[in-house]
């Protein structure tokens, strides 16, 4: 099976070189992503922290249908084999995509994590609540993603 990652090319390099983060000038690769890509291939990508530090996986992606736009990945982190797994809905704009590592990172200490606001599987919170998606947000430290950019 193909990769979703495509390779890279301009002066991105994986050693060596700045790391090819998604947003950084580069030159425009063929066909779908970094840029781009079908949700499903970001699913089971793990996430870590700027430390390299194992957070977990993306389980899912939530859309926003409404706007579409990306409102959360949904992380899954503990468990084993996905039993006793915490799930955590992280604001998309908290994470970086690391193409040439082929995870995302999340700027959090991972004790930060676990004392985040999480679900499990059979108890899922109601995303659409402004005041839960407000929480979320600030805990993380971003900018709730249906509020217009300041100026």
């Amino acid at each position: 099976m193909a990769s979703a990652y495509p390779p890279q090319t301009g002066s991105m390099t994986q050693s060596g070189g700045n790391p090819a983060i998604v947003g950084a000038e580069t030159d425009i690769p063929n066909g779908p992503g970094p840029e781009v890509m079908a949700a499903s291939t970001l699913e089971g990508d793990d996430v870590v922290n700027r430390l390299g530090e194992d957070l977990g996986k993306i389980k899912e992606i939530m859309i926003d249908v409404p706007s579409g736009r990306v409102a959360y990945a949904v992380l899954s982190s503990g468990g084993f084999l996905g039993l006793g797994d915490k799930l955590f809905a992280i604001p998309w704009s908290a994470l970086t995509l690391d193409v040439n590592r082929k995870c995302f990172v999340l700027d959090v200490d991972a004790d930060r994590l676990k004392n985040a606001p999480g679900f499990d599987k059979d108890h899922w919170p109601s995303m659409a609540d402004t005041t839960w998606a407000n929480e979320v947000h600030a805990y993380y430290g971003q900018r709730a993603y249906w509020q217009p950019d300041r100026m």
